[in-house]
């Protein structure tokens, strides 16, 4: 079967095209932006890629077109799509039919570190023995791959509350059934979609309804809007991390890269790890609770993290230039900056810590998140932000109340230049950004050079 992927650099879409392949089918794709990891990924999969949208891909017509959803009413290729008829589906919806149907899902859904986690629960799975086939929003680096199908029941799928596509304004994770279910937190996010706080609860709610009774639900103690979704009605058995939680963990050292895990009080073992932060420590609480629920006991999934190698682009050390440390972030929530930005502190101690931060999701855009900007970079020595000409609201009167010394840049060149001046030997400089970011973390590289 020819399928064609409108969208497929997208992290959700570039996966499920690597699963198609895997299934036998033939696969194609376009988006307007190609470019890595995702990009990369593909091709190395023989996946023929089209740059941009003119309805000419889609002739001749493919079996089956997949549509993802950054696509809207006006794209030249849908609208060919809906004018001919052709036969079209969400990436959800095909996820669900082709590759979930009869399998064992585990879901990581929340507002942050999904994709960590997700990366973890499949890794500790895999040392495991399980071998379980996956759906993750990023590259793992303890697989190399976003997606494999796997010859195990078992799957664990990123489960993501973005829309499903324009004809499809369901949360994506409505359509995956899981029996095992990490809700890791849950903020006002996704602003161009959601209305408030309470229209996300709503569609979680959504989500554990269809969560079997026979399955598990797993949440941290200190999120009150997962509490509240809980409250609207939960049918399944719910274990919880955190401090007065069922796991609970016990900190060795101050970083979060080593810390002792306790289930219903008894002691399961030791993490030891490259990660760093309290967020991580709570991602690896959810996941033993998560492969447990499937059969895997503590010790040996405690040995699956303590070999866990995070993810591309999740603190990724990307280069060091003359004492310089580079390294690339996808955050750009505020609670994910200064949760990232905090874990690293903790561990480089008052090593110069310099963050460069592009706000380009959807909900920073609107300007949804940017009360919080000031204060979520209070770890940092030195912030340089960025922004584009296309950001729509004032970028500088925003950060200019951040009590750490702060520059705002509106182009590549003039933020290197920014870093040269205050990068020492000994610095570490943090890339932030949902996007390719121009490439800056190689320009920077060769200019600190």
């Amino acid at each position: 079967m020819h399928i064609h992927i409108l969208g497929i650099c997208g992290t959700f879409m570039g996966s499920l095209a690597v699963l198609a392949k895997e299934l036998g089918h033939h696969v194609t794709g376009s988006d307007a932006n190609v470019y890595p990891p995702m990009s990369t990924q593909l091709q190395a999969q023989g996946i023929e890629l089209t740059q941009g949208y003119d309805p000419s891909q889609l002739d001749p017509a493919p079996d089956v077109v997949v549509i993802g959803n950054a696509l809207s009413r006006g794209n030249p290729a849908v609208e060919y799509v809906l004018n001919k008829g052709l036969p079209y589906v969400s990436g959800p919806q095909w996820l669900a039919d082709h590759v979930l149907q009869g399998r064992w899902v585990l879901a990581v859904a929340g507002t942050h570190g999904k994709t960590t986690t997700s990366s973890m629960l499949a890794w500790v799975l895999e040392h495991a023995g399980m071998a379980p086939g996956f759906l993750i929003g990023g590259v793992p680096q303890n697989f190399a791959v976003s997606a494999r199908l796997g010859d195990t029941p078992f799957f664990v799928v990123e489960a993501d509350e973005y829309d499903s596509a324009f004809f499809d304004k369901r949360s994506k994770f409505v359509h995956y059934r899981p029996r095992t279910a990490i809700l890791n937190n849950l903020e006002f996010d996704h602003a161009d979609i959601f209305p408030d706080l309470p229209a996300i609860e709503r569609q979680f709610h959504h989500l554990v309804r269809t969560i079997p009774s026979e399955g598990l639900v797993i949440h941290p103690t200190t999120e009150p809007a997962l509490q509240r979704v809980i409250e609207m009605g939960c049918w399944t058995p719910v274990q919880t991390t955190g401090a007065d939680g069922q796991w609970q963990a016990r900190l060795l050292s101050e970083d979060g890269s080593r810390f002792e895990v306790l289930f219903e009080g008894a002691v399961q073992g030791t993490v030891e790890w490259d990660m760093t932060g309290q967020h991580n420590v709570a991602n690896a609480l959810a996941t033993l609770a998560a492969a447990r629920h499937v059969g895997v006991v503590p010790s040996l999934a405690i040995d699956g993290l303590n070999a866990f190698k995070s993810v591309k682009r999740r603190m990724e050390k990307v280069a060091e230039v003359h004492g310089i440390t580079i390294y690339d972030d996808f955050a750009h929530h505020p609670t994910a900056i200064a949760t990232t930005l905090d874990g690293l502190r903790k561990r480089i101690g008052g090593a110069p810590l310099i963050a460069v931060i592009e706000p380009r999701s959807n909900s920073m855009k609107l300007g949804a998140h940017r009360d919080g900007l000031p204060q979520s970079v209070v770890q940092a020595d030195h912030v340089v932000w960025y922004a584009p000409a296309n950001l729509g609201w004032d970028l500088a009167a925003t950060v200019a109340p951040s009590p750490v010394p702060t520059k705002v840049c509106d182009s590549l060149e003039a933020i290197i230049a920014e870093v040269k001046a205050h990068a020492i030997p000994g610095a570490h400089v943090v890339i932030m950004s949902n996007g390719g970011f121009g490439g800056l973390h190689g320009k920077l590289a060769e200019a600190l050079q």
